[in-house]
């Protein structure tokens, strides 16, 4: 949507609005829009939260398009989609001769290895033989990998994947924030408040909370094997790395009930919709096509390992590989849980989680579902109209159109951003409330043995009706419950109960 005070015939597109108008490209819409012709230079914030940018009519490239890819490159920044996009449909030979006549030039040098790393297609222009090295991707405006050093054009490749997968993420203002916030420090801080055999007894209530809160957002209700089977993997975590095919399908195979554990990557078409009326499904996402997606795994495992050994922020790197994971789908059930179980497994892998811990995510998630599903479908509403499906009354999907580009070079910047809000929520709120509750739960037992001597187990059970009745027991509940209690004992039991619980 346009500020209709902006709006006028004069604006000219540029850089890739030019280029998605030239070749009519079906593409995501890229965070940044380039327009010529303003009298003077501006920037506004689109309702979609796009910045559109007016530049004054002097910064006009031309109607030659290999200008437009360098006034991309330079203004608008890179969007490794629209460029595959662009590649497939440009001609190549005015293309090479335009890197050839400046092959020196520093978006002519990215472009040109760009495209020969993006289509596997040499360009006839000899190699550069002196002259410094660049980075690929700027590291003040992004985050980057490890340098892979690219003789031909003398480019250091900083990128977070690779061409089978390869995500964006943009250093913005409010990612900075978060990274000042030192969430991994300040958690270390909360937990020096409490003692280590509070923290030991803590830790277990909160792995399993962590595995009711993951398997309730997918509205199931699990029984006591399922839950301790989860619990157990959780443990885990933190020592082994489960990115990898091989562990994926292991771990997939250990949270699932065994009918539908898989053996490998899915081989049909899968999508997460809801029926609305009968026989009538709603669609919210469709996943990549089954041919496309032992590629695009393999691509993403690969990405995780550059990152792994790039050392990249644990919040980049776990919201690249668990949210990418949740795009691709890769098999029938536990989609969901493997994605929130990954979160955690490069969060301890990195040492961002203090060992021995888990951050209670899933429950910030639960708690906020609403965020949580615009984070999902900041990926998938845009996406969804650029797919041709068609679906028949059994509910089997078929995808009619090419759509792995789609998946394979996404921008995660906003998924990066509301990965460490929910990491920030759940180190001030869901952990702090929880160590509290706990905390408050020794000195209300204490209190309680010292005018019932009662059984642990009706403790538990007596302060949960109490807390669940606004700080008091019904009188359903303690004549079925505690009708051994004297009033007395009970008026006292609840007023302890008030006291630590405010």
């Amino acid at each position: 949507m346009v500020n209709n005070s902006l709006k006028s015939d004069k604006f000219q597109a540029a850089g890739y609005a030019f280029l998605i108008q030239q070749f009519d490209l079906q593409v995501l819409a890229h965070w940044h829009i380039s327009e010529t012709g303003g009298s003077m230079h501006q920037k506004i914030v689109e309702s979609d939260g796009r910045i559109r940018e007016i530049f004054p009519k002097d910064y006009w490239p031309g109607n030659f398009q290999p200008n437009h890819l360098e006034f991309a490159l330079k203004y608008d920044g890179i969007n490794l989609e629209i460029l595959f996009e662009v590649f497939g449909k440009i001609d190549i030979e005015k293309l090479a001769s335009w890197i050839a006549a400046k092959p020196q030039g520093q978006y002519t040098r990215r472009i040109w290895y760009l495209y020969e790393w993006m289509t596997g297609k040499p360009l006839q222009i000899d190699d550069l033989a002196k002259g410094n090295y660049i980075d690929l991707l700027n590291k003040d405006e992004y985050y980057t990998a490890q340098d892979q050093m690219i003789r031909r054009q003398r480019i250091r490749d900083n990128l977070l994947g690779n061409s089978r997968f390869c995500p964006v993420v943009r250093r913005t203002e409010v990612m900075l924030e978060f990274e000042n916030f030192d969430l991994s420090k300040k958690c270390r801080n909360i937990l020096a408040d409490y003692p280590a055999e509070f923290l030991k007894r803590a830790v277990s209530y909160l792995y399993t909370k962590e595995t009711k809160s993951s398997f309730a957002i997918e509205h199931i209700t699990p029984n006591a094997t399922r839950t301790e089977r989860f619990t157990s993997l959780l443990h885990i975590a933190e020592k082994d790395d489960f990115v990898s095919k091989d562990s994926l399908v292991d771990l997939q195979n250990r949270i699932v009930d065994s009918r539908y554990a898989n053996n490998d990557y899915r081989d049909n078409q899968n999508y997460v919709g809801e029926t609305v009326a009968w026989q009538q499904e709603k669609i919210h996402f469709i996943s990549p096509r089954p041919q496309d997606l032992s590629d695009l795994m393999e691509g993403l495992v690969l990405s995780h390992q550059c990152m792994d050994k790039s050392q990249v922020h644990p919040v980049i790197h776990a919201a690249v590989v668990a949210f990418g994971f949740v795009f691709m789908h890769p098999f029938e059930d536990g989609n969901g849980r493997i994605h929130r179980f990954l979160i955690h497994n490069i969060l301890a892998r990195h040492g961002f989680t203090p060992e021995g811990l888990i951050f209670p995510i899933s429950a910030a998630m639960l708690n906020d579902m609403d965020a949580y599903d615009a984070t999902l479908e900041s990926f998938s509403k845009p996406l969804m109209p650029l797919i041709d499906y068609t679906l028949d009354e059994d509910g089997q999907m078929k995808v009619n159109n090419q759509t792995a580009l789609y998946y394979r070079y996404p921008d995660m910047t906003v998924i990066a951003e509301a990965l460490f809000l929910f990491i920030k929520t759940t180190i001030e709120k869901e952990l702090v409330e929880e160590l509290n509750f706990l905390k408050n739960y020794d000195v209300t037992k204490k209190a309680i043995q010292e005018i019932v001597d009662m059984p642990d187990q009706r403790i538990d059970l007596f302060i949960r009706f109490c807390l669940q009745n606004h700080g008091v027991i019904s009188q359903k509940k303690r004549k079925s419950h505690f009708a051994e209690l004297t009033e007395d004992e009970v008026q006292k039991i609840q007023s302890a109960i008030q006291k630590a619980y405010h």
